[in-house]
């Protein structure tokens, strides 16, 4: 656009309506980056006293940064290369801290989400 304005009567008007659109759009991306980014700060402030092991802390940023599906013991085992056991363990602990909630659903489908407050 900013070429065949140079080479036609130079009128600027299509290239801002261009270049203003393109500016939005990057104004509208960080706004939503920076709000992820102080939501993940304001848990971890609030949570700063909650002791957790780093496995529990690895699935927490995981949640934190937009983790895809529902959180159960099997996503937790398989990403953490560890036992059911020790991911049920480690999902209580957090349950128990109020960190994560027991969504309503329960027995085999049980999963988990971030307690957000």
């Amino acid at each position: 656009i900013l070429e065949k304005t140079q080479k036609d009567d130079l009128d600027i008007t299509p290239w801002l309506g261009w270049f203003l659109a393109f500016l939005d759009r990057a104004i509208s991306s960080t706004s939503e980056t920076l709000a992820s980014v102080f939501q993940k700060a304001s848990f971890w402030d609030r949570n700063s006293r909650t002791d957790m092991n780093e496995r529990q802390k690895l699935m927490i940023n995981k949640l934190l940064d937009g983790f895809y599906g529902k959180l159960n013991t099997s996503k937790w085992a398989a990403i953490n290369k560890t036992s059911q056991d020790t991911a049920l363990r480690d999902i209580q602990d957090l349950v128990g801290k109020a960190v994560l909630k027991k969504e309503e659903a329960g027995g085999r489908s049980t999963t988990y989400i971030l307690k957000t407050s």
